[in-house]
């Protein structure tokens, strides 16, 4: 879909969640790649590019936007119910196989060469195995460095990287942002927003009905 520029431009206009996975819209005056549904102003078209993968805009020089986190929506939900050649790749990228067998590996599962799945992924997805498998390790370091209380050298690993160094200078290229840093900002935004807590509501009846 990515390369019908009119209803790209339609859906971000329109901020369409439906759209989410199925493009990534790229900004040249910002430096950033954004969901379709973005709650930022839309940009003008002459300043967007999209894109079919995160994958695809990260290696354009991109960054994760961090007000939609497009990281989070990898690609098409059609993947999960597809069965071809790149669907099926997509599903072993994300369970970690070029992390643990590299692109030979992958391409060993599913019976097709190195050269024809990376031919295939680049024409479907604009970017191959390598950088595929990278923006599926930087989404889940963040989720892990948002969620969990890991040290990060536990993170780095967890998430499939080689070594500290390769984890924090993917972090920062993919968010603009250290490790620390996105867990700090994960850590504001939990204290300003404490699930269950009520604060538009008058003081309630204490127990046995006297008023606090």
């Amino acid at each position: 879909m990515h390369t019908d520029t009119e209803s790209c431009v339609r859906a971000v206009r329109s901020k369409d969640a439906r759209f989410d996975g199925w493009f990534f819209t790229a900004v040249r005056t910002t430096g950033i790649y954004c969901r379709p549904s973005c709650p930022a102003v839309p940009p003008k078209p002459e300043n967007m590019t999209f894109h079919p993968s995160a994958a695809a805009a990260q290696q354009a020089g991109y960054r994760a936007c961090k007000r939609c986190r497009p990281d989070a929506t990898p690609g098409s939900p059609q993947w999960n119910e597809r069965a071809d050649l790149t669907a099926r790749a997509m599903r072993l990228i994300a369970d970690g196989v070029v992390d643990r067998e590299g692109v030979p590996g992958l391409a060993a599962r599913l019976g097709y060469s190195t050269r024809q799945i990376e031919r295939q992924l680049h024409a479907e997805l604009g970017a191959g195995p390598l950088a595929l498998a990278r923006a599926q390790r930087a989404q889940t370091a963040r989720l892990l460095i948002e969620t969990s209380e890991l040290p990060m050298a536990d993170i780095a690993f967890a998430a499939g990287f080689a070594s500290i160094r390769a984890f924090n200078e993917t972090v920062r290229e993919v968010f603009a942002l250290a490790p620390t840093e996105l867990r700090t900002r994960a850590g504001r935004g939990r204290a300003g927003a404490r699930p269950g807590a009520r604060t538009d509501a008058r003081p309630g009846p204490a127990p046995g009905g006297a008023a606090v």
